[in-house]
């Protein structure tokens, strides 16, 4: 398709002495034509691909058959075939010399001997007269002639390469398209115009006869390389043809569609009518076990969450929820506990025991299955024991917000009653110091009450739905409250006055308040558990703003969950922290900074499921305190304030953690709480 074009302007780059000398003065002259001729000539041969002297000279020797490569075109055979290689005379323009001598080089390549002539000009000076040429043995003509001819060539030249340049620019990439045997067509063509022009260059080709000789599969327009190519070209087609690779890979292809396996649908099995088929739920199918359809208008049971509703305000009537109906046995065992209450409120003041007498004192006590009963449905969350010394009575509080009396005197099963005078966790229990006939309870819902066991009614206090209560204490008497709120105030609540409110509302630099706890001798004093800070406050110096403490203690690193005075003289202070220390302060003067005392390392962490450890000091042994344990085997401990370990109480029937314990007042009784509900006795064994 290209090699007609390639040809022609093979021969216009290959030109005989005669010819191009002139054509590239008229160059020279005229730069308009010189540009298009350029341009033309630049792009016409990298579309045809030509490997002209021409483009060699004004390009890289081997810019073409790169352009060749860049476009796709070279066939298989030429990158086979080494490119003919063709030396020319080199010309270096000097303005000193007047006349050059061009002597024709002959090379051999692949067998063919070409001669070509190339006739310099100086495009720095195109004004420059005819060229000097020495005689040659081509040239015999006379210097006369050729200034004769100048004139006629100029004209000549002109026209023709106008002609040219229009014929060309329109043609050239309609050629490209064109298949091959007409390009050899059109090749011819332009062969034969370029011969009959007067400016036609001329070469003088010397082949073999082999390559020169006629035949029938000869092109006659070719040049002999584009002969000799275009026979490589169809000896190797005749070579792939005769390997006969298409009809190889249609076979091919079908033996790969024959060994592929046919896809073929999962095909499902018939259903037969008499086949019994699997086992279906009966319910599902709505229908009863004797095979009756059920009705399809049952409706499904909607699941309630369940939800404690609020204790209504006012008085309630002690009515235990774990027994039917108020029995003769219950209104006996209230009548008995305010009676021992009037006897219990006189004090016995001892001394101190020594520490090897308390040890043997603790030593006898133990606990049985006798002294172990549920006695709420919930964890319990604070304990209390009645200060009698004649019957044993224990009170315990639980997160469901009842409120447990276990009567252990009582040998029967109905010995324990639980009531439910609020509808969250009771956190704080006590019997009035004053009256033992009065339980007091507070809760988180935001109420206190005192259960009167001579009137079987549990009244209202106080009340602050507002704010969720945490812990309470007596003040001067057991007619004025201190309690404290989980939001960090404090409120004084005067039994006597009639109503739920407060006297006073307080505002502490504390955030939170978990417990309070008033001194014993100093009443006015009180020290309360934040959660990292431990304040000793006045409550003369209570304001409703945001009151100052007395005293910080700052030891401690995390959350705080109790701080008690000791009981008789107040002179120690013992904290359970989360830090898993149980630190014990010297509280001896009130006025100055609280000394450390003692540090006792103590596994504190309970989880989420236990109540939180309390240290409790012992009313009998100021100087020792009870705390839970988290050890194997299961166990209720005893510390010195020295840190030593003064006892601990276990046994085969203690098998869970007592998270709380109280010691009696008066007697070695020491009554502890898990979080299933259930109360552990340890006492002595009576003979």
């Amino acid at each position: 398709m290209n090699q007609g074009i390639h040809s022609s302007f093979l021969l216009a780059a290959e030109a005989p002495p005669s010819g191009p000398a002139h054509i590239t003065q008229g160059f020279a002259q005229s730069p308009r034509l010189q540009v298009h001729w350029e341009e033309l000539s630049c792009s016409v041969a990298e579309k045809c691909l030509g490997s002209s002297l021409w483009l060699r000279k004004r390009r890289a020797p081997n810019s073409v058959p790169r352009c060749r490569e860049k476009l796709g075109l070279l066939s298989f055979e030429e990158n086979l075939l080494p490119t003919p290689k063709i030396t020319v005379n080199e010309y270096k323009e000097n303005e000193n010399i007047a006349y050059t001598s061009l002597r024709p080089i002959q090379i051999t390549t692949r067998r063919k001997a070409a001669k070509v002539y190339l006739y310099p000009f100086s495009l720095s000076n195109p004004k420059l007269g005819l060229f000097k040429l020495s005689k040659s043995p081509v040239e015999n003509k006379s210097s006369s002639e050729m200034v004769q001819k100048k004139t006629d060539q100029k004209k000549t030249c002109r026209r023709v390469l106008t002609s040219k340049m229009k014929a060309l620019s329109s043609k050239a990439e309609s050629c490209l398209l064109k298949p091959a045997l007409d390009s050899h067509t059109e090749s011819s063509e332009l062969e034969h115009k370029s011969i009959s022009d007067p400016v036609t260059p001329s070469v003088d080709m010397e082949s073999s006869d082999e390559d020169s000789a006629p035949g029938p599969d000869d092109f006659s327009g070719l040049s002999p390389y584009e002969r000799k190519r275009m026979k490589n070209i169809r000896e190797n087609a005749n070579f792939f043809a005769s390997l006969q690779l298409a009809e190889s890979a249609a076979r091919l292809r079908g033996m790969i569609k024959k060994n592929q396996p046919p896809e073929s649908k999962r095909k499902r099995p018939k259903k037969k009518e008499n086949e019994v088929g699997c086992r279906r739920s009966m319910r599902l199918l709505k229908v009863d076990p004797l095979g009756v359809s059920l009705p399809a208008s049952l409706t499904q049971p909607t699941l309630v969450e369940e939800e404690t509703p609020m204790i209504p305000p006012g008085p309630l009537e002690m009515i235990p929820e774990n027994q039917d109906d108020c029995s003769e046995l219950f209104k006996a065992s209230l009548k008995t506990w305010a009676e021992m209450s009037q006897t219990s409120n006189e004090k016995t003041k001892k001394g101190l025991s020594s520490i090897k007498s308390y040890k043997a004192s603790l030593s006898g006590m133990v606990v049985s299955e006798a002294t172990i009963r549920k006695v709420t449905k919930g964890a319990i969350s604070s304990v209390a024991i009645h200060p009698s010394g004649v019957r044993t009575l224990v009170a315990a509080g639980s997160k469901s917000g009842q409120v447990g009396l276990w009567d252990l005197t009582q040998q029967s099963e109905d010995g324990a009653y639980a009531f439910c005078p609020h509808s969250q966790p009771v956190s704080c229990l006590s019997f009035s110091p004053t009256n033992p006939a009065h339980l007091l309870s507070l809760s988180y819902d935001g109420t206190v009450r005192c259960g009167d066991f001579s009137t079987a009614v549990f009244e209202e206090v106080y009340r602050n739905e507002r704010n969720s209560l945490s812990s309470f204490d007596f003040l001067d008497d057991a007619s004025t409250l201190l309690v404290g709120h989980w939001s960090g105030h404090l409120s004084l609540v005067d039994r006597r006055t009639p109503g739920t409110s407060y006297e006073k509302f307080i505002n502490s630099s504390l955030e939170k308040i978990r417990t309070v706890h008033v001194h014993p001798l100093s009443r006015q004093y009180f020290i309360t558990a934040g959660l990292r800070d431990v304040h000793v406050y006045d409550v003369r110096c209570l304001k409703s703003g945001k009151s100052q403490p007395l005293i910080s203690l700052t030891e401690h690193s995390k959350s705080i969950a109790s701080a008690y005075f000791s009981p008789v003289t107040g002179n120690r202070v013992v904290t359970t922290c989360a830090d898993c220390k149980l630190r014990v302060f010297d509280s001896s003067s009130l006025s100055s900074q609280f000394p450390l005392v003692s540090t006792i390392r103590h596994n504190t962490i309970t989880g989420r499921w236990l109540t939180r450890f309390q240290a409790v000091w012992d009313p009998k042994q100021e100087d020792c305190f009870t705390v839970g344990s988290m050890a194997h085997p299961r166990r209720v401990e005893v510390f010195h304030e020295t840190g030593k370990n003064v006892h601990s109480f276990g046994g085969e029937c203690l098998v869970s953690v007592c998270s709380l314990s109280v010691m009696h007042p008066t007697r070695y009784i020491l009554a502890g709480g898990n979080c299933s509900g259930r109360l552990h006795v340890f006492m002595h064994q009576e003979t």
